[in-house]
């Protein structure tokens, strides 16, 4: 019987444990046996905390979803709520910002991406993070232009997110952050002059 107190150490550690297993040798070849011994703790361990690798898979997307909107929250609650270019500007940033741009972060956020397409409960969390992406967006957009123009703009700049990121998490660099922000915010800049003359 595990210790109390223990789920809060060793959940942690096993969807550590991972993104790390993810990052050496992909989605498909993280195995139980991979990921309890990154993590220095039995297969069963798995087992009891999360009913398997798929649940431990889930929760690992969900750990990296709670701490995005923990980063996009936090960098909102710093803006006054008619600041919406800054706070447009903001979710933006919050995209390429700390943890979200670590390496094993990246490849896991990649290879849950992929996955998704075939897996029907990492898809419903991937449309969530993308339907919560685009939300933000055009509740701020959509008091600079037309909401039919707030809502492509939203598009646009959600595909510019995730475009950054795939090139980022392919290339031995990582994500350019600051590449990022510059080109997404230069694509924002341009947008509202065009909608708003």
């Amino acid at each position: 019987m595990p210790k109390v107190g223990m789920p809060k150490i060793r959940k942690p550690q096993l969807v550590k444990a991972t993104m790390a297993v993810i990052g050496k040798v992909g989605l498909h070849s993280a195995s139980i046996a991979l990921i309890s011994r990154e993590a220095g703790v039995s297969t069963g361990i798995i087992n009891h905390y999360f009913g398997g690798k798929q649940g431990l898979l889930e929760e690992t997307m969900r750990v990296i979803l709670r701490q995005h909107s923990h980063t996009v929250k936090t960098a909102l609650k710093a803006l006054p709520a008619d600041a919406h270019q800054q706070r447009i500007n903001a979710i933006i940033n919050a995209n390429f910002a700390g943890f979200q741009t670590q390496s094993e972060v990246t490849k896991t956020w990649l290879a849950f991406w992929s996955y998704s397409m075939h897996d029907d409960q990492l898809k419903r969390l991937q449309r969530v993070n993308e339907k919560r992406l685009i939300s933000h967006l055009r509740l701020e957009l959509k008091s600079l232009l037309p909401m039919d123009k707030a809502n492509l703009v939203a598009v646009g700049i959600a595909a510019l997110i995730d475009g950054m990121w795939l090139r980022g998490a392919l290339t031995p660099d990582g994500i350019n952050a600051q590449a990022a922000q510059i080109i997404i915010n230069d694509y924002l800049e341009l947008q509202l002059k065009k909608h708003q003359n």
